[in-house]
């Protein structure tokens, strides 16, 4: 037997409901807020990560999927959603439309790291950009637009952190400062972390080492060294929170894992999933658009683990809605009752209602039982007796009743109960 590859999970019939729950909400809140959807490949040139993502995170340098195709061109399967997005709106000319531009999507995402509770090599992501906003607006916009898709999900327990990581103009007597921080304790932290204090030092805060957290503890809050641009655009920001009723933690070690944020960026953290407890994440982004060849747009955005929100549901005991079940099973009882019931499902089925027959040339019994099964509200029966009647019996699986209806008002009946 051929097993599953490790870090990935199969999505099973009886709990597809659950995914259409997140994934039916999260196009809700979108389209609430005026968002469209946006596809891009599940695979791109790993050129676009590099310079997108950032050489010196740990998405680039352990986690990503990296592969020759056999043109010998280096591929990448996408380890997060923004850079592909950015690559379209560049490509296809999307600046010259209307901005802002606001999108949505939701898409699988590969990650080689150690599979854990809530995180898979694979995992599947809601992820939010908004093209051509710059000021604190757009940014609590995108805060709000995540706060209510937490919301309808049903999700509690979940706080929201917020931080400024300053822009171009800041950011180079930030990292200088970093360094004149981390230089004489450069000896106790991890490899990753020495290897980052030249390149970027912003990155080593975001290090989870015992040894390297515990020296981050002291290091310079990034607030302190804001320009007046980005001091600005945060103190906005927080009053426009506040006026929303939107409470946050300021986190002045949240930098996030990507290279390409600029200011405002993010988290919502949950307290039911253990360690791993971001649920939602993101921030702004100024300067990618750019970085990758396209015009200066700014830009805001956030991504969320789908598997996360299902595991902190889980957790937390809430009960997720079921799809409606099966409206009508067709039971036929012999030959000429299965070729009336093949021909009423396809009618029914036409006419909206969901309708299924027997596959499988099963007894009445055995076919009221997989009708039960499948939660069918209303079995009809066809069989010679009824085809010579010219009437159907249809019972109610909800409280076993039983009723006969012509055959010319089967379908009308079904809708005015189903419909």
């Amino acid at each position: 037997m051929i097993n599953i590859p490790k870090g990935t999970k199969d999505v099973l019939p009886a709990e597809a409901y659950k995914w259409h729950f997140v994934e039916n909400t999260a196009r809700r809140i979108a389209a609430l807020y005026n968002l469209k959807e946006i596809r891009t490949p599940v695979f791109e040139h790993t050129e676009l990560f590099l310079r997108g993502v950032g050489d010196t995170t740990d998405i680039v340098n352990k986690e990503m999927y990296t592969f020759l195709d056999k043109g010998e061109r280096s591929i990448t399967l996408k380890p997060e959603g923004t850079a592909g997005v950015v690559r379209s709106f560049i490509e296809n000319g999307l600046a010259g439309g209307v901005l802002p531009l606001k999108m949505y999507y939701l898409t699988p995402v590969f990650r080689y790291e150690r599979p854990q509770a809530g995180r898979l090599r694979e995992h599947h992501q809601f992820g939010v950009e908004i093209f051509g906003g710059k000021g604190p607006e757009t940014d609590a916009e995108v805060i709000l637009l995540a706060r209510d898709y937490i919301a309808a999900l049903g999700v509690e327990n979940v706080e929201l952190n917020l931080n400024s990581i300053g822009c171009k103009h800041c950011r180079p007597r930030y990292n200088e400062a970093l360094r004149e921080y981390f230089r004489p304790h450069l000896s106790e932290m991890c490899e990753t972390c020495r290897s980052r204090f030249d390149k970027n030092p912003l990155r080593i805060l975001d290090c989870k080492e015992e040894a390297c957290s515990k020296i981050n503890a002291g290091a310079p809050k990034t607030v302190d060294f804001l320009c007046d641009e980005c001091r600005e655009h945060f103190e906005r920001l927080k009053g426009i929170l506040d006026g929303c009723g939107v409470t946050y933690r300021l986190n002045p070690k949240l930098v996030r894992g990507l290279d390409y944020y600029s200011k405002t960026v993010f988290e919502f953290v949950s307290t039911d999933i253990g360690a791993q407890g971001t649920v939602l994440g993101g921030g702004r982004y100024d300067t990618l658009i750019e970085n990758l060849g396209g015009p200066s747009v700014p830009a805001v955005g956030f991504g969320s683990g789908i598997e996360r929100m299902l595991l902190v549901l889980e957790n937390t005991g809430k009960t997720i809605p079921e799809e409606a079940p099966l409206g009508a099973y067709i039971a036929g009882l012999d030959e000429e009752g299965r070729n009336a019931a093949f021909l009423l499902c396809d009618r029914l089925r036409r006419e909206g209602i969901s309708a299924d027959f027997d596959h499988a040339s099963r007894s009445v019994k055995a076919q009221f039982k997989y009708a039960g099964k499948t939660g069918a509200r209303y079995v009809v029966v066809i069989g010679s007796n009824e085809l010579q009647s010219g009437a159907y019996t249809i019972k109610d699986m909800a409280d076993s009743s039983s009723l006969t209806v012509k055959v010319g008002d089967v379908v009308s009946f079904l809708k005015e109960k189903l419909l």
